[in-house]
């Protein structure tokens, strides 16, 4: 028997005292042949997967019929670039960005999830609501607007905050009458970095999602659904309107953060439907050491529901090729009507 599934560090949502996962599964070692190789992968999903059920009623997944469809496909006199074409193949038909297999020469993804859609965001038009006398707070780049609004960009929640850096942003919004937090083409990154931030918009504890953790290989084996609240950040809080901008590229902890803001009264998502990925993922390998990641403990937003496939905004604004030519970013100049009212 060998060890080969572990737990990618994640820290779960605020309140419930941050832990860090680890935990590691026996699993029936195979040989390091392609036929070897797709067994251990098949059945590492099949036993740690989290959305079976989901995806089987969304879009008809059955993982067993995935199963007979690609075995054919294996051979032992196949070359290693084939079976990871294989292997990489079937695991797209679980349509989830947080499903991907490492080799030392090439990273298979499903990004259908971003790259099928427009992306309703222009670096160009960035620079123009910024300009060049905008202020960087670690991670965060931020300026008040001419219509006394205050303009957030936070790219990645893979960049640190810190409760200095908030303290001193939302300081500096004091006089604002409201907050544009842009996270569009934000695909995730540190869950605590997301959970901070929200914190400063919370006045009360809230529910803000559940989660569950699997308990076993069975497709419905999960625990109970546990609730995750969100706690008032000890620091300074924002008190006033917010809208929350997102795209399709909004995805992972970006996503969740979606979900939480989404929980709070004072504040509402603009742009597209954000990309999804609420899976918190782990990690196996396989016989010739390629590296699996996938999804398996689900999460869901304050009403029960999946988000694991995107959230709908609360108001939803498409980029226009006429406001673009203008120099207007549509999304924006939404939200700053909405803060205005």
């Amino acid at each position: 028997m060998k060890k080969i599934i572990n737990i990618v560090t994640i820290v779960t949502i605020v309140l419930i005292v941050p832990v860090v996962f680890s935990s590691c599964v026996d699993e029936e070692q195979r040989t390091d042949t392609p036929a070897g190789n797709f067994e251990a992968l098949w059945h590492i999903i099949d036993e740690h997967y989290c959305f079976f059920d989901y995806k089987q009623h969304e879009y008809g997944l059955d993982w067993l019929e995935v199963y007979h469809k690609y075995k054919v496909r294996v051979n032992d006199h196949m070359t290693e670039t084939q079976l990871f074409e294989v292997l990489c193949d079937m695991l797209a038909e679980l349509r989830d960005g947080h499903v991907n297999l490492s080799s030392s020469y090439d990273y298979g993804r499903y990004w259908t999830w971003q790259e099928a859609y427009p992306k309703n965001y222009s670096d160009s038009l960035e620079r123009k609501y910024l300009g060049t006398d905008y202020k960087i707070s670690s991670g965060l780049q931020y300026k008040v607007l001419d219509d006394n609004i205050g303009y957030i960009r936070y790219e990645s929640f893979t960049n640190p905050i810190g409760e200095g850096n908030l303290d001193d942003v939302l300081a500096y919004f004091a006089l604002c009458q409201g907050i544009i937090i842009d996270i569009r083409n934000n695909g995730g990154g540190d869950l605590t970095n997301a959970e901070k931030l929200a914190a400063r918009f919370v006045q009360e504890k809230t529910l803000v999602g559940y989660m569950q953790h699997k308990t076993g290989k069975g497709h419905q084996d999960f625990s109970g659904m546990e609730p995750q609240y969100l706690e008032p950040s000890s620091n300074i809080r924002w008190h006033k309107p917010v809208c929350v901008l997102t795209n399709r590229s909004v995805f992972s902890a970006a996503n969740e953060f979606t979900s939480m803001m989404q929980a709070l009264p004072n504040v509402k998502i603009v742009g597209d439907h954000t990309g999804g990925g609420s899976g918190m993922p782990m990690s196996s390998s396989l016989p010739n050491g390629w590296s699996v990641r996938f999804s398996a403990c689900p999460m869901y937003d304050k009403d029960k529901q999946q988000t694991e496939f995107g959230i709908d905004p609360d108001y939803n604004v498409q980029l226009t090729d006429e406001d673009t030519m203008k120099g207007i970013d549509t999304i924006i100049e939404t939200a700053r009507k909405l803060l205005a009212e």
